[in-house]
């Protein structure tokens, strides 16, 4: 395992102390899979006062001091370097009531949460792997270290980042870990939102169906109000999934930026609580875009979402239903609304939320939709008030004054997505004077 200067110059001031250290966690795991870690944490024997001899000559990060961490900063970053210990029972599933110092990496490692994390390496000393981490990886297996219940009764939220770490690296669940996961999943409600909000954002853009099929009862756990999706029989010609299945689908189906895969996991959430049988035993959903956007927003806001990503995910889940379709005028108007970027993830969206119903039927025309919105981009159409020929200053040397500017540079806009004037200066002036186009001429 090749390791940063930075990180060996630390190990081996720390050896040279006569403490062992270690390399420990997801840079082991990495290394093992052939991958780049992205930072190196390092555990070592040395008590915390004994780091803050050792590295007196640099500037260090005390903050995690009271459980053992120190902070070194080298030329490459911090360094975080802990002390070998023990924990306590995590009595509200998120801190351990008491921390101990140990003095060998095997008890330090004993407390970690699977096995191909449970790994540590020294140049000097080999590998330090008890669990049979390096095995587990070998066989795609992730597993708990020790007793599974234990393990997520300490914390909660390693159900999640179970779940993640299953997806990320391809790796099935052993038995008993995934039987004590789905039982305690309901613990995840006793995590910091923001701590199930940053879990649920590293995992969306990984997930493909059948994760979100086989996971559902922890995914179900961490929103709650996509149970009653679970199972749930649409009783539609135009669908052969329950919602569940289709929103797993659908979630697959879109590109993995954050916002649209939000959009998609979401979009039909609203279908159970808005479903009614018609005369002859059919299921219909009417408004259930609206319902599944305002439960999004409820969703999003107890997790602590950012606003901008909340505002434009329920933006999607209202709209989905609206559909788009290869009009110039139609598309231009969207794209003056939303925006490039909402208009291309509401495509987006819709396309796999068509493609995944499981039953053949009639489809828009979205190829010829992407290739719409390709022609406008080429053309740098006007799309803003920013984009007009014309701006408040010309209107000012006008004689018009206070909000009869923008109502009148808005209704030129509106003039130029329907194509009835163009987006030139003596054109739109022209326009000005022309009651029919603009309803009047009311400046002062």
């Amino acid at each position: 395992m090749k390791l940063p200067d930075s990180v060996r110059r630390c190990m081996d001031r720390l050896e040279d102390g006569g403490y062992s250290t270690y390399v420990v966690g997801g840079s082991v795991r990495d290394a093992c899979l052939g991958l780049t870690p992205h930072d190196y944490d390092l555990c070592t024997a040395a008590l915390p006062e004994e780091m803050q001899r050792i590295f007196a000559d640099h500037s260090l990060v005390l903050a995690g001091v009271k459980h053992g961490t120190v902070g070194v900063i080298t030329e490459d970053g911090v360094v975080e370097i802990t002390t070998f210990r023990q924990e306590g029972d995590y009595s509200d599933s998120r801190h351990p009531a008491w921390v101990q110092f140990v003095p060998n990496v095997e008890a330090d490692l004993a407390r970690r949460d699977f096995t191909v994390n449970a790994m540590a390496y020294s140049p000097t000393r080999g590998f330090a792997d008890p669990f049979g981490g390096r095995e587990d990886l070998k066989n795609g297996i992730l597993r708990a270290v020790g007793d599974p219940a234990a393990r997520f009764q300490e914390d909660a939220l390693r159900i999640l980042r179970g779940v993640r770490f299953a997806v990320r690296f391809h790796l099935t669940v052993a038995p008993e870990t995934e039987k004590a996961m789905n039982a305690l999943a309901w613990r995840i409600d006793k995590l910091a939102r923001e701590r199930v909000f940053e879990e649920l954002c590293q995992l969306l853009p990984l997930v493909n169906a059948q994760d979100l099929i086989r996971f559902a009862p922890v995914i179900t756990e961490a929103i709650p109000e996509m149970k009653p999706m679970v199972g749930f029989d649409q009783h539609s010609p135009h669908h052969a999934y329950d919602v569940y299945t289709h929103t797993a689908l659908v979630t697959e189906g879109v590109p993995g930026q954050l916002v649209v895969r939000w959009a998609a996991l979401l979009h039909d959430v609203g279908k159970p609580a808005n479903f009614s049988l018609d005369a002859e035993g059919r299921g219909h959903f009417i408004g259930h875009a609206q319902k599944g956007a305002q439960i999004a927003d409820g969703i999003l806001l107890r997790l602590k979402a950012p606003t901008a990503l909340r505002q434009q995910v329920v933006l999607l889940i209202a709209q989905h239903m609206t559909l788009l379709a290869p009009d110039k005028k139609l598309l231009r108007r969207r794209l003056a609304q939303y925006g490039w970027q909402t208009v291309q993830f509401l495509l987006d969206l819709q396309r796999a939320d068509f493609g995944n119903k499981g039953v053949l039927g009639v489809t828009p025309d979205f190829d010829g939709i992407q290739q719409l919105l390709q022609v406008i981009a080429q053309e740098n159409a006007c799309l803003s008030l920013k984009d007009l020929a014309v701006n408040g200053n010309d209107l000012l040397a006008l004689g018009y004054t206070g909000r009869q500017i923008g109502v009148r540079l808005n209704r030129l806009l509106e003039l130029v997505l329907e194509e009835k004037c163009e987006n030139t200066k003596p054109a739109l002036l022209a326009a000005l004077n022309d009651p029919q186009l603009t309803g009047g001429n009311d400046h002062t």
